[in-house]
């Protein structure tokens, strides 16, 4: 049991350590949090596509029903989010997801998800960590039913949104995940002409992790650039996450993306932004253009969650690719949040809308670079950082400090250094952002430096 622990986003670990006997212990902790909790509706459990998924959610399932839950599984593997939604949507106690997300083959991993459809808080999974036991059958066995949940969820989505895609060409790449069918489905049935890449389920990945990054993503650039699609979209693994591709930029900038949905969506509408501490004040640019505040949160999805709901936010999100907007559930969505790109490029290319946002509110340039860490010296390294943090940083002067999460530098031109402990590798993650990448460039190497005198 020493083994699992909830990180960022639920509990993840190569397959040697990631064993079906783990996993139980894991179901079994989560019966009995819910029936601590008084719950006693349906619980469903989720899976991505990967070989050993629909095994460990068989699993999961085997577990909860045998301390008296109904659990729901859908027909294929699905995204996450349509798990999420499947919560709230069909009122259940709330779910189990199997996923390790963009991480390699090698791995797996599950999280809890609360009747609420958002990530669990550390107050729920300190709970279930504190439940952990060897399962056992406790009363009336429950019933497994096989259910197609991808339907409501782009019912929900086509609702939301209604979008009229007709006269768009959209590149679609599943990256082999359960985006594939999913995604490109929903664009389709709002009238886009869909060209696919990679969906189709190989649980290797065609070797690569399903990681939408520039890197995974060169041949869906190639196909975008050079005229044979409007857009390109990609989802990561479980499709909780996207990338977009356009034709004059190619791998459009997650923070850039997320500026460009904001000003859209505030063409129509009102609220603030939520972002995370390594997420670009471009957003806080717009939002002051507009009169609206943006709430900056620690990085996870589950921070800007629960800010989102706090402040009925307009959109929230992270510079890794993750967002959702009012009138969803809080959590992170790379399947509506596909089809709310598309939506958005039909009515005006995203190209266009970014430069006018950079002419009018400034170039920036923002990258990250990791320092490795042992997870046991992460604690003493953010400790030593706090005694060590400079006058300047690349030769501007440090104004302020942000310690939300890590230690977030700002400069007096704006710029800024983040240093934070990643939350699902052994890694130090430094972040940087200036209005040129020759700063930016600047600013991680005297981070980088600065973290690995003190690893």
């Amino acid at each position: 049991m020493d083994a699992i622990s909830f990180g960022t986003d639920g509990w993840r670990a190569r397959l040697d350590t990631f064993t079906d006997e783990r996993v139980r212990v894991v179901g079994q902790a989560v019966a009995d949090y819910l029936d601590d909790e008084g719950a006693d509706a349906p619980v469903a459990v989720g899976y991505d596509a990967r070989a050993t998924s629909e095994g460990f959610a068989e699993s999961l399932a085997d577990v909860l029903t045998a301390n008296g839950f109904d659990a729901v599984l859908p027909e294929r593997d699905c995204p996450t989010p349509v798990i999420a939604w499947s919560v709230v949507d069909r009122g259940l106690a709330g779910a189990l997801m199997v996923t390790a997300s963009h991480n390699p083959p090698a791995y797996n991993g599950v999280k809890f998800i609360p009747g609420d459809g958002a990530p669990a808080l550390p107050d729920v999974t300190d709970a279930i960590e504190a439940r952990l036991a060897a399962p056992r059958a406790e009363g009336p066995r429950g019933s497994v039913e096989r259910a197609p949940l991808v339907d409501a969820h782009a019912a929900h989505a086509r609702e939301l949104l209604d979008a009229d895609l007709s006269g768009l060409t959209v590149a679609y790449d599943a990256m082999h995940g359960s985006g594939r069918g999913v995604t490109d489905a929903l664009l389709e049935s709002a009238g886009a002409t869909v060209i696919r890449r990679r969906c189709e389920r190989d649980t290797s990945f065609g070797g690569i992790p399903p990681e939408p990054s520039a890197e995974h993503l060169e041949g869906l650039v190639d196909l975008v650039v050079e005229g044979d699609a409007d857009l390109g979209i990609a989802n990561d693994g479980d499709a909780d996450r996207l990338a977009v591709v356009t034709p004059e930029r190619g791998f459009l900038d997650e923070n850039r993306f997320f500026a460009a949905i904001y000003d859209a969506l505030l063409a129509a509408d009102s609220g603030p932004a939520v972002r995370t501490v390594s997420t670009t004040f471009l957003i806080d640019r717009i939002a002051a253009a507009h009169g609206e505040e943006v709430i900056e949160t620690a990085v996870g999805f589950k921070w800007v969650a629960e800010a989102m709901v706090e402040h009925d936010a307009l959109i929230g999100g992270e510079e890794s690719g993750g967002f959702s907007i009012r009138g969803h559930v809080p959590e992170k969505d790379g399947v509506l949040m596909a089809l709310l790109a598309a939506d958005v490029a039909a009515t005006d290319p995203l190209d266009d809308r970014v430069d006018r946002l950079l002419d009018t509110h400034g170039d920036v340039v923002a990258d990250k670079v990791s320092v490795d860490c042992p997870d046991d010296r992460k604690a003493a390294v953010i400790d030593a950082l706090g005694d060590a943090i400079p006058d300047a940083v690349a030769g501007r002067p440090v104004e302020d400090v942000v310690t939300l999460d890590g230690f977030k530098l700002l400069c007096a031109d704006g710029s800024w250094l983040l240093v934070r402990p990643s939350g699902t590798e052994p890694k130090m993650r430094v972040y940087a952002e200036a209005e040129s990448r020759d700063r930016v460039d600047a600013i991680l190497e005297e981070g980088r430096e600065l973290v690995a005198a003190l690893v």
